[in-house]
């Protein structure tokens, strides 16, 4: 240690997964990679001060914590990808980190009188992904660094990542001359019904002699190309199926556990009207109606409702292809309803409609605390938050699945 270093003790993970403790002005100061317990020394140059909190960069650890582990991916470390921001944390400390990280956001920016949720832990904590997507620069396919996001390192493995993916991304790379040129993106997709996806997006061209590389990687792969600001079609393989560019958790397991208890938590629904909005390829739709649920299902993605009105189903599901906002005004008027809107949240005639006719129970799965947060404090006036739930869909990452039950009030 030197004269000029600084030592923050770390007491808490930040969202996003920093973990943050204070400097000796009394800022906050945001530190990658530590854990709650560690003794750490800045020093003054990787220090960013702003107003009234800092960032602490390249931190030494002086004593460790208790929470603290060995990242089990060399990528981890030795590379310092930004793919997974936790793993130097024990999985128990993963999780009190994440419940305490919703409920502070729930409290501060939805103003609710709430006590951090309970979380349902992950079914298996590695090889969950079913997708991952690989930025492309001159140094190969891989992952941003979190120190400079502007840098991609070449990814041999994803510890995260399904090990068929792996195992065909091992093929790629052995045929990476076959990849078209000016590729900026390769994404790796296990779909539900087993088959393997290659999406590459390029610039220039379209990628027409896509069936070298899967001929070369043993012709059970889909290939799909993708302009940088294009819709993805099939080049190489089977069009029918599945469809790859559909919405689908990277956790399919934890999808479903969270989908199930946020529909179970809408009560009796046999004979009622109950809407499914940004609905997907039907999972949310397809367990109402097995409840006995008029339901009607509601995405803007043509390709995945093909799909799902393809699917057998215990009772007819009404499928409504277009945008939440555009349609919920000409929906029959429903008992229930189930949200699972992208990160962004609810569009705002999405939160007018419920709060102007309020339903009798709302469930909202949302994939970002702080935008549920927002949206509930603008649902207040009309409803009341009955009960939240966390879900750990991304083991070794900041990110989590919340389901909020709301009641109208």
């Amino acid at each position: 240690m030197t004269g000029d270093d600084e030592t923050v003790a770390i007491t808490g993970i930040a969202a996003g997964g920093d973990g943050v403790g204070r400097l000796a002005d009394g800022r906050a100061v945001f530190v990658p990679r530590t854990a709650p317990g560690d003794q750490v020394a800045l020093a003054a140059g990787g220090i960013e001060r702003r107003r009234s909190w800092a960032r602490g960069r390249d931190a030494r650890i002086v004593a460790p914590g208790p929470d603290r582990a060995a990242a089990a991916c060399p990528h981890y470390e030795g590379d310092r990808c930004g793919g997974c921001q936790l793993q130097h944390l024990v999985y128990p400390a993963q999780l009190a980190a994440k419940r305490r990280i919703v409920g502070d956001t729930l409290r501060r920016i939805g103003k609710l009188a709430l006590a951090d949720p309970e979380i349902e832990p992950a079914l298996r904590p590695w090889r969950y992904r079913a997708m991952i997507s690989l930025a492309v620069d001159r140094h190969g396919a891989g992952f941003h660094r979190y120190d400079h996001a502007e840098r991609v390192f070449p990814l041999v493995d994803c510890h995260l990542a399904d090990e068929r993916l792996m195992a065909l991304w091992a093929g790629v790379r052995a045929h990476a001359a076959e990849l078209p040129p000016r590729t900026e993106r390769v994404t790796l997709r296990l779909d539900r019904e087993g088959r393997r996806h290659l999406i590459v997006t390029s610039a220039g061209e379209p990628w027409l002699p896509a069936e070298r590389l899967r001929a070369a990687l043993g012709g059970q792969v889909v290939c799909w190309w993708a302009p940088p600001d294009g819709a993805p079609r099939v080049v190489a393989g089977p069009e029918a199926g599945f469809p790859a560019t559909a919405f689908e958790e990277e956790n399919p397991e934890m999808g479903a556990r969270a989908r199930a208890w946020a529909t179970d938590a809408l009560g009796e629904v046999a004979g009622r009207v109950v809407w499914d909005l940004y609905g997907g390829v039907g999972d949310t739709a397809v367990r109402l109606a097995a409840a006995g649920a008029d339901a009607i299902s509601v995405d803007a993605d043509e390709r995945a409702l093909a799909w799902a009105r393809a699917r057998p189903v215990p009772r007819p599901v009404r499928w409504i292809a277009g945008r939440a906002e555009d349609v919920v005004e000409r929906l029959p008027e429903p008992h229930a309803v189930v949200l699972t809107p992208p990160r962004g949240g609810l569009h705002w005639d999405v939160t007018l409609r419920l709060s102007g006719r309020p339903v009798a129970r709302i469930a909202y799965v949302s994939r970002d605390a702080a935008t549920l947060a927002r949206d509930l404090t603008r649902l207040a006036a009309t409803y009341r938050v009955v009960a939240v739930r966390v879900f750990d869909l991304f083991p070794q990452t900041a990110h989590v699945a919340t389901v909020a039950v709301l009641e109208g009030a």
